[in-house]
């Protein structure tokens, strides 16, 4: 099964200079939490603006068009359909991650939406793609909690995908 999975705020912002505009431990966690265990696929461009650092526990994915791009600890694919080839042998799922070029690519092979939704505006350069919401289901909406570190209110939504 292939699934999206990003926070935005309430203008669709999911990025800024490559890296997150806001800092929600409480997104983190649950990004975690969904990811463990699974491959997740990303830009080159995500990827870097992690630290060119793999995310521990997961088989890493970089969609880039760069033939000779390499990085450790990573796999590399250069197209859409080799991902989704990937995905089909795959057991788990395969959880597209970013960037929007990514996210993009997959819309029409997408099945699940993990969502965040952060209830405030931030200053950034990269937005989700638009979504026909027409042809998904809420399965579950959850907010999350708000302390001293998560200052901004959250909440934690999941969508199937209607049956095509």
């Amino acid at each position: 099964m292939i699934a999206f999975l990003w926070a935005e705020d309430q203008k669709g912002l999911i990025g800024k200079n490559g890296t997150l505009p806001w800092y929600l431990p409480n997104d983190l966690k649950y990004f975690k939490q969904a990811t463990i265990g699974q491959a997740v696929v990303m830009g080159r461009k995500t990827f870097e603006g992690m630290g060119k650092k793999p995310l521990p526990n997961r088989i890493n994915i970089i969609l880039t068009t760069d033939k000779d791009y390499h990085a450790e600890g990573v796999e590399v694919m250069h197209s859409r359909e080799e991902v989704l080839k990937f995905a089909e042998g795959y057991e788990k799922d395969t959880m597209i991650i970013g960037g929007s070029g990514v996210f993009q690519h997959f819309l029409d092979d997408v099945d699940m939406l993990h969502r965040t939704v952060i209830e405030q505006e931030f200053e950034g350069d990269t937005y989700m793609v638009p979504m026909n919401w027409d042809e998904w289901t809420l399965v579950r909406s959850e907010a999350g909690e708000l302390d001293e570190k998560n200052k901004y209110p959250h909440r934690f939504e999941l969508y199937k995908r209607k049956t095509r």
